[in-house]
């Protein structure tokens, strides 16, 4: 694999960190085109797939921001577009490209075992840790056999808000033969753990400049923090970790998009992404925390002020860690 950006790659992060910085970043991101990245052609997007939607993710985790795009691009776009017939697509993605529709997905379910069924037209199970659900318009619910589009305020839904530590809305669905509106065949789960990581990489990164940035200008008995051992060798420590996330989370982005080119039918070619994409979790789970605290603590009192960004950073890769299932499961 070759890890340098494409150009499409770079002027997707460029675009981004321009429009970024607006007042209203959900709505720039829909003016500049970003929100239609993964849209196909044919509806007037760009027809690209979880390599230039990871970049995207990136570029939002990277500045600490919390909104609905993991849930909507790699939980609910890339699926649809993927997997879902023309009618579909041109019922959710340019309505979702337009940052007029969020959509979400809901894979995780107690315990970590899959039990919802889908059967005569209706869903049943029971699934945590939903982003957005109570703001979305349809969620892509995953099943032991398929995925089932539902509308989260009818029938048979019901949804109960839990706590995260970001404060970004989350739910529990308990789904009682709630109506399908659609199914696909194919699974969401490799996607929303794609666009997990990649945003935690951003995250992470973002800390970590942030880190070095205190560190550099911070004097202490007369000199620059940086320039005591004790403080580069743990900046050298997150770094490593951060670049470590960097790399294995393209190389499972870039496995699952070479599995979608490949295999136009059901997850054939995406389960051979399913090695980097556990990886890559667990990175996320296990180190970026670790290395996040670790920026907090070379901020000194700083570091636990909230009115100070870094606890932005530190509060996304806690949610994603956890909407992961934690380092054990992987």
């Amino acid at each position: 694999m070759d890890f340098e950006p494409t150009e499409a790659q770079r002027a997707i992060a460029g675009l981004a960190a321009e429009v970024l910085c607006g007042e209203d970043p959900w709505k720039e991101l829909a003016r500049s085109g970003l929100l239609s990245l993964a849209v196909p052609t044919g509806l007037g997007g760009d027809g690209y797939g979880i390599a230039e939607v990871a970049v995207l993710l990136t570029e939002i985790g990277r500045r600490g921001m919390y909104l609905p795009a993991l849930g909507t691009l790699a939980g609910g776009m890339l699926p649809v577009a993927r997997w879902g017939d023309q009618a579909l697509q041109a019922e959710l993605l340019p309505a979702a490209a337009a940052g007029e529709l969020i959509l979400t997905a809901a894979v995780r379910e107690p315990g970590g075992s899959q039990h919802t069924q889908i059967g005569d037209g209706t869903v049943t199970g029971l699934k945590v840790g939903v982003p957005y659900a109570a703001t979305s318009g349809r969620i892509l619910v995953s099943a032991v056999n398929g995925v089932a589009l539902i509308d989260p305020h009818g029938e048979g839904v019901t949804l109960a808000r839990t706590p995260t530590v970001s404060g970004e809305p989350e739910y529990t669905v308990r789904l009682d033969h709630a109506p399908v509106t659609a199914t696909l065949n194919g699974a969401a789960r490799r996607f929303l753990t794609a666009g997990a990581c990649a945003l935690a990489d951003g995250a992470l990164a973002g800390a970590l400049q942030l880190t070095r940035d205190h560190v550099a200008t911070r004097r202490q008995f007369g000199r620059p923090l940086a320039e005591f051992q004790a403080v580069s060798q743990q900046v050298a420590d997150v770094y490593i970790a951060s670049r470590t996330l960097h790399l294995i989370t393209l190389s499972a982005c870039w496995r699952l998009s070479i599995g979608d080119d490949n295999s136009k039918t059901g997850e054939t070619g995406e389960k051979d992404a399913d090695g980097e994409l556990d990886i890559a979790a667990w990175w996320v789970t296990e180190e970026a925390p670790r290395s996040v605290m670790t920026c907090h603590h070379l901020h000194g009192g700083v570091g636990v002020d909230i009115s100070y960004p870094l606890h932005r950073f530190s509060s996304l890769i806690a949610d994603l860690s956890r909407s992961l299932g934690g380092a054990s499961v992987h």
